[in-house]
């Protein structure tokens, strides 16, 4: 008895509709069928960690004091009413993004003005005033668009617990989500001086700033990936449990229903399909987690635990170890436990 030769006919059997942990747990009740022992009862995976609280996301950022009148004798430069605007009652209390788009504003207005003519017909006391903010704020670029999107609830909100595994048949990052991380990783990798700034790179568009961060809000992919990661890390190994007692039953030996499954190509297609969603997905928040040299400790120990693709204890690598040993039992099991190494007498 085959369990089911394509992963499109499996997905047509599954009444829920595509449900990984369904897809899962039929998979363990064929092998025990094939095994001729019990089945597993599935246990809950455990939760996926909290993502850390704003203030433990948040990174420190020195306030830059100007006069009113300073400010207005920089008035060429466009500044005045953008500054007015983030001193007002309503500028005080923006959601992160608006922040991080009035200090890249700021940013660029600065910047802009000072490679101008303006600087020209300035005072001295003015021009100095005008290098030293330009040159504040362009290092204090990078932390604060670390504080504007990990500030966000748009992006914690990617990280939620009230979060279900993906669909079995839907495991792909959705396309606007992906968008959205390149968006996000041009905006924070602007340029840190004043030498990079004179590149021929277009700056992103800050208009579409909070369209991309409600993008990631609309589904928490990550968590739901991570979800994914973990429920099929533990039924792979329950399966693999299930095929160690079998193989320890019969001293080692290849047996016929463990060399049968390995022509099952729909499970080494679904794993093979989360993995990859799993790798795009990763690498895209990547360079997010990774753009200041010091972010914040709990920031640093969610990534790691939970995020990384190395750290053998973070769900990517640990569904892929899983994988791996599962695959290995279904293909050489022989070779793949402590027992005496032997095939089977097929005679």
């Amino acid at each position: 008895m085959l369990l089911v030769a394509g992963l499109g006919g499996l997905l047509a059997a599954c009444s829920s509709g595509g449900d990984s942990n369904d897809l899962l747990v039929d998979y363990q009740r064929d092998l025990a069928r094939r095994l001729d022992l019990a089945p597993p009862t599935p246990a809950a995976p455990d939760n996926i960690g909290a993502f850390p609280d704003r203030r433990e996301r948040l990174v420190s950022i020195p306030e830059t004091r100007e006069g009113m009148l300073n400010v207005f004798a920089l008035r060429e430069c466009h500044i005045t009413t953008l500054v007015a605007e983030r001193n007002s009652t309503l500028g005080r209390v923006a959601p992160a993004s608006r922040m991080w788009r009035y200090e890249l504003t700021l940013w660029q207005r600065l910047t802009d003005c000072l490679e101008s003519e303006v600087p020209q017909r300035l005072a001295e006391a003015d021009r100095e005033r005008l290098e030293r903010l330009a040159r504040t704020k362009t290092e204090q670029l990078p932390r604060a668009a670390w504080n504007g999107l990990f500030g966000s609830e748009e992006w914690a909100g990617s990280f939620s617990r009230v979060s279900a595994p993906l669909p079995a048949d839907a495991l792909a990052p959705p396309e606007e989500q992906l968008a959205s991380l390149v968006y996000l990783q041009a905006l924070t990798d602007l340029p840190a001086s004043n030498e990079a700034a004179a590149n021929d790179a277009p700056s992103p568009d800050l208009e579409a700033l909070e369209g991309h961060l409600r993008a990631l809000n609309e589904r928490p992919y990550t968590a739901e990936l991570l979800r994914t990661l973990m429920l099929a890390t533990q039924r792979l190994e329950e399966a693999s449990a299930l095929a160690e007692r079998a193989l320890a039953r019969h001293d080692g030996c290849l047996t016929p229903a463990l060399e049968e499954a390995e022509h099952d190509e729909w499970l080494a297609q679904w794993l093979e399909a989360l993995n990859g969603a799993a790798q795009a997905w990763l690498a895209g928040l990547e360079p997010l987690f990774g753009s200041l040299d010091s972010p914040p400790d709990a920031v640093s120990a969610y990534y790691r635990e939970w995020l990384s693709r190395e750290s053998a204890a973070a769900p990517l690598p640990a569904f892929e170890a899983a994988r791996d040993h599962h695959q290995a039992l279904r293909s050489t099991p022989g070779r793949a436990l402590p027992v005496r190494q032997r095939m089977c007498d097929r005679a």
